[in-house]
């Protein structure tokens, strides 16, 4: 097959404790999973689960052990970190039942949903898409991704991220309103979900604003740290 340029080497992820790398096909993000997030930004209750989109190159790839960096990205001034759960797909499907999701997920990693908070707040005032908001180049730092079967328990495992070594949230991954497998049966409802999809499951509360500088360092039980630093 030929190209009329070269095409974008695929984006992939490290794998703990193997040489393979995991292939990205997309990256989908859970909107307002955990309660407290929601009071935060105005809402509450068990809503219907959400999604939006990220492309697969927008994705900040960090090696275990390593600390990466991300440019405060144009147009804001006000750059939110949203520290999250990331759910790897390993085999697809679509109208997945809760009770099946299992089946579904290869592993799981840290990541980090950054938003550009002043235009996805205008983008909802106007009743637009947050793209602008959320799928912007280098939003989606993330660490190398843990197989199932050695990540522990994820499903009540602490979450947490630090700002130039001072808490900004910790919660725990048992407080998602939609927790990992009813999120992907939403989710499969509505797309075919391919090996190599990503799923950002939403943030718990304490969301804030990050300058060039700052350090942030995020976590899950048993999956290890990310850490990244913003930079002018």
């Amino acid at each position: 097959m030929r190209f009329v340029f070269e095409p974008s080497a695929p984006v992939s992820l490290p794998v703990t404790g193997q040489d393979e790398r995991f292939p990205v096909h997309r990256v989908y993000c859970v909107g307002r999973n955990y309660e407290e997030h929601a009071k935060e930004m105005g809402f509450t209750g068990r809503e219907p689960p959400f999604f939006f989109l990220k492309p697969s190159d927008s994705l900040v790839v960090v090696d275990a052990g390593q600390s990466g960096t991300m440019p405060y990205p144009s147009l804001t001034h006000n750059l939110h970190h949203e520290i999250e759960l990331v759910v790897a797909i390993g085999v697809g499907g679509k109208n997945i039942k809760a009770a099946d999701a299992e089946k579904h997920i290869y592993g799981y990693a840290v990541g980090l949903d950054m938003t550009r908070r002043d235009l996805q707040n205008d983008m909802k005032k106007q009743g637009r898409p947050w793209c602008i908001g959320k799928a912007f180049d280098q939003s989606g730092p993330i660490g190398p991704i843990t197989p199932k079967d050695r990540a522990g328990d994820v499903n009540n495992a602490e979450i947490s991220l630090q700002v130039n070594g001072v808490d900004r949230q910790r919660s725990s991954v048992a407080k998602l309103i939609w927790n990992i497998a009813e999120t992907i049966e939403h989710l499969s409802a509505a797309w075919e979900l391919q090996a190599g999809d990503l799923i950002f499951t939403g943030t718990p509360e304490g969301v804030a604003a990050v300058v060039p500088g700052d350090r942030l360092v995020g976590q899950v039980a048993g999956l290890g740290s990310l850490s990244i630093v913003v930079q002018q």
